[in-house]
């Protein structure tokens, strides 16, 4: 298999300056990720797993380590050292995010959050528009918020948008974080079953949860992260 991802010992420290404090979020982590597998991160809340997944987005900066990421366009490129130009290019063409939380322009609405997504990858507007109806009906989200903006949705109905605006791009590197997070037990399905159809055409992925029990069938490998470092990893006989 080839490498998509290599993260060698990185680490990363918030300072609280306000109490003179230094927070080590993630101290040392090493993974491998290679094409079309789908990776799981467990632990408690503050264990320090969101921090790996922004530090791959670039939302957070490191102090220590490597991100090797096998791009389409640039080829190995390290996005610890990333340009902002290089990291707004995957972010829209080539790694997916998907947040327990919804941050969008205001006055887009539902179907225009979703067909813009589907353009930035270069498609034209007809069939941006029919994948973007045939995602909404898929994640049963009601006709009737179409067309309305996403402020006024329940946490829920947003966070079902936010994983159609992220999955219908098909991104070669897909990140999940929490992606089941207050949904009922339907709605969970639906995302497990789009997380198939990615697998099936090669995306590759890594995602954080509380816990791997409805992902059990689908994980290649799990890492269990407790204060910032990796306590143990556990290989599937699934994949």
């Amino acid at each position: 298999m080839n490498t998509l991802l290599e993260i060698n010992n990185l680490s990363k420290t918030f300072q609280l300056h306000h109490i003179g404090k230094h927070i080590r979020a993630a101290s040392h982590v090493d993974i491998r990720l290679n094409e079309g597998e789908f990776v799981g991160i467990t632990g408690k809340s503050g264990s320090g797993k969101s921090t790996i997944l922004k530090c791959i987005y670039g939302t957070y900066r490191i102090e220590e380590g490597d991100i090797i990421y096998h791009s389409k366009k640039f080829g190995p490129l390290n996005l610890a050292t990333a340009s902002d130009r290089q990291m707004i290019y995957l972010r829209k063409h080539e790694i997916g995010y998907v947040s327990q939380f919804l941050n969008v322009m205001p006055r887009t609405s539902a179907r225009q959050l979703v067909k813009q997504a589907i353009v930035e990858m270069g498609e034209d507007a007809m069939f941006a528009e029919q994948e973007t109806e045939n995602i909404l009906v898929h994640f049963e989200l009601d006709r009737e918020l179409w067309d309305s903006y996403p402020t006024t949705f329940s946490g829920g109905e947003k966070l079902r948008l936010n994983i159609a605006r992220a999955m219908v791009k098909k991104p070669r590197l897909l990140l999940l974080d929490e992606p089941t997070a207050s949904l009922d037990h339907d709605s969970k399905l639906k995302v497990k079953q789009l997380i198939e159809q990615l697998m099936k055409e090669g995306t590759t992925m890594l995602g954080i949860f509380h816990d791997l029990e409805f992902m059990h069938h689908l994980c290649d490998r799990e890492y269990n992260m407790q204060n910032g470092e990796f306590t143990k990893s556990t290989s599937f006989t699934n994949s």
